[in-house]
């Protein structure tokens, strides 16, 4: 998981503006341009920035959004609300993110807060598949079933195929 030369350009240009705080590339789509970026805890101008693993994908940024508009994000809420081995693993999930941005930095002014709305509730699915997708399967259960979702609608989409994201032996 590294920066392959020209990538910082290429997510500016997924991005529609200057890419900030990249640290690696830990999914690529399977043309081999970026789609999940990590991004440095604090970024270059000083700003603490939560948001460890952030979607550039256009093609799954889209297919991420469509999953908002239909309201999943609200019926995972729910979820979370009734099931309490689903919120047991997605409390779990928000640890690993805190753990995985704190091997890189501690920031102060972040700490305990992770994002996509984890612990309690769905506030963003672009985060939650985004960190799906630069670990591994079942480390973020919303992720993975936000996934699912992507892949049930990925026919005719070349981003969107090899879904779900990384086995452990991938992950190294």
């Amino acid at each position: 998981m590294s920066l392959a030369p020209g990538d910082v350009e290429a997510i500016g240009e997924q991005l529609g503006r200057p890419a900030r705080g990249v640290r690696a590339v830990p999914y690529r789509c399977p043309s081999g341009h970026p789609g999940v970026i990590e991004t440095h805890p604090r970024l270059p101008d000083g700003t603490p920035f939560p948001t460890l693993y952030y979607v550039t994908c256009p093609v799954l940024t889209a297919a991420t959004s469509t999953l908002e508009s239909r309201g999943l994000m609200q019926e995972m809420t729910a979820a979370l609300r009734t099931d309490d081995a689903l919120a047991a693993q997605y409390r779990s999930a928000h640890e690993a993110y805190l753990r995985a941005r704190e091997q890189i930095a501690l920031v102060a002014e972040i700490r305990g807060v992770s994002a996509g709305g984890m612990p309690d509730r769905v506030k963003c699915l672009h985060v939650l598949v985004a960190h799906s997708l630069a670990t591994v399967v079942g480390v973020n259960p919303l992720g993975d079933r936000a996934i699912e979702a992507l892949r049930a609608n990925a026919q005719h989409q070349r981003c969107l195929r090899g879904l779900p994201g990384r086995t452990e032996t991938e992950a190294g």
